[in-house]
């Protein structure tokens, strides 16, 4: 009789314990079912990014039972291979999903590739892979970003009222491979040509400051009658008011940037820089990660994803 009564109290004690443990089991396999999801970013240098980085952590901080994020760039815009070789750490590190800003448009889509045939989801922001490049891997990989011509054609517009036709201007570009800047040199072209300016020249000042600043000095010393400078990003935009300062033409010739970073807010202020373009890189990082989360909910494969997500983009100006 006591040993039936142990038995019973030792099943009792079992059942009790399986009952408790479940919960936790359940809790427990829910968190390491959590998609990771990796934002891989141009250089953490160009404040834009650093503000794309800053709303993506935001946005995973008030989502955080939905998923987990890991955010990484590269020093500088051109360092394509160093990009290159954490899109392959994310891969290694089997996440669930890579947001991707490339570096290059051409260049990244072998990597991507990898990535997708790892099985990872892959979401492109900011700078839009080839299509061409993308149709020969036979890969579909859906875009989230600003139509940057047309973004481009406003800051344009609004600098060609302070334009008459024969006026000369000069563009520094970003990286010249780059699907972004060559539409912001489209948008600025579209612009000049409506007033009948006249385009000196196009020079590539790599989004950064330092080489935007010594591409705008070229421009104005072999253009002595240069009007105005469009640049592709305000890093650039910020070398180029240093150069006109240098060359002693405050007042005489303009600046027009584009992403609208806080470091421009006070030359626009001031009249330094004429206008800006403001895409909303925080607003690209959320809607990407939106876009890869809906795929990995919905158990679809890459190639079911769908083409384009596009973002705002408004012209700024003092």
């Amino acid at each position: 009789m006591d040993h039936r009564i142990r038995r019973r109290v030792l099943a009792a004690a079992v059942a009790l314990t399986a009952s408790v443990a479940l919960p936790f089991s359940t809790a427990h396999a829910q968190a390491a079912s959590k998609p990771k999801v990796a934002l891989v970013m141009k250089s953490l240098a160009n404040e834009f990014f650093l503000t794309m980085e800053t709303g993506a952590k935001d946005y995973q901080k008030h989502n955080a039972s939905q998923f987990d994020l890991i955010t990484n760039g590269i020093k500088n815009e051109t360092d394509t291979a160093a990009q290159i070789q954490i899109v392959e750490q994310m891969i290694v590190s089997k996440v669930d999903a890579i947001v991707l800003a490339p570096a290059d448009s051409k260049a990244l889509v072998p990597v991507v590739k990898k990535a997708v045939d790892a099985g990872i989801i892959v979401v492109n922001i900011d700078n839009r892979l080839d299509p061409d490049v993308l149709k020969s891997k036979d890969l579909n990989v859906p875009f989230v970003g600003p139509d940057n011509a047309k973004g481009a054609e406003k800051v344009g517009d609004y600098l060609a009222q302070k334009l008459k036709a024969g006026d000369e201007v000069g563009i520094v570009e970003g990286v010249s491979t780059t699907t972004n800047a060559q539409q912001r040199t489209a948008g600025f072209k579209a612009a000049m040509q409506k007033v009948g300016a006249k385009i000196d020249s196009v020079q590539s000042g790599e989004w950064e400051i330092d080489k935007g600043n010594a591409v705008a000095s070229a421009i104005l010393n072999e253009y002595p009658n240069i009007k105005a400078l469009l640049c592709g990003n305000d890093n650039m935009a910020i070398g180029a008011v240093s150069a006109v300062r240098a060359a002693g033409k405050q007042g005489k010739v303009y600046v027009v940037g584009y992403d609208d970073i806080d470091a421009i807010k006070p030359m626009l202020k001031d009249g330094r820089v004429l206008a800006t373009a403001n895409q909303y890189a925080a607003k690209q990082a959320v809607f990407g990660i939106d876009t890869a989360l809906k795929a990995l909910s919905e158990h679809k494969k890459q190639s079911e994803l769908s083409g384009v997500v596009e973002t705002p983009v408004d012209l700024v100006t003092k």
